[in-house]
Parts: structure tokens; sequence; C-alpha cells
């Protein structure tokens, strides 16, 4: 047994996901590998629905909950070629 708190081991993470027609999903988790099978089998966010297999082609990692949700919603709120900048590794 861990003597730590939960909350000084869990990293969250902010990861947009290529579906299989080429479009993006942005997402939080705090377990990237679970959250992409989940959306490959269909019980994840119902965007990814039909369009599966997704893969992850870019993740953010914070120390706490609201600083990766106001990421993930800042990054929602990008128009896809800022995307694609910032899933290339260009600044966004």
């Amino acid at each position: 047994m861990s003597n730590s708190t939960s909350t000084d081991e869990t990293t969250h993470v902010v990861y947009i996901v290529e579906c299989y027609d080429g479009t993006y999903y942005t997402g939080y988790t705090t377990d990237v590998e679970r959250r992409v099978e989940e959306h490959n089998t269909g019980t994840g966010a119902r965007y990814t629905r039909g369009r599966t297999p997704v893969e992850v082609v870019y993740t953010e990692t914070y120390e706490t909950q609201s600083a990766a949700m106001s990421r993930e919603y800042a990054i929602k709120q990008l128009r896809r070629p800022q995307k694609e900048r910032l899933v290339s590794g260009d600044v966004a």
C-alpha cells in the first residue's frame, strides 16, 4: 500500500485522436490506453462511435484535472488548421 495520495500520482491527460474518417476528437482522461480502447469498442464518446478505429496523435499532461479540462476546452475551440499545427508539433 502506498503512502501517497491518489492526486499526487494521477496524471491528467488531454489527448487528440484521429478517427478513421480523418477527423479529430479531443478529450480528457487519466488513462489514455483505457480511453482509446473505449473509443474503439464504441463505449467512448458518441462522436467517435462509427468513426473507429481511432489513433492517438497528440497528448499533453497536467498535474490537476482543472488545468487539463481547461486546456481540453481551449483545444476544442481551435479550428482544424490550428489542430493540425498542434498535432504536427508547431505552436497553436
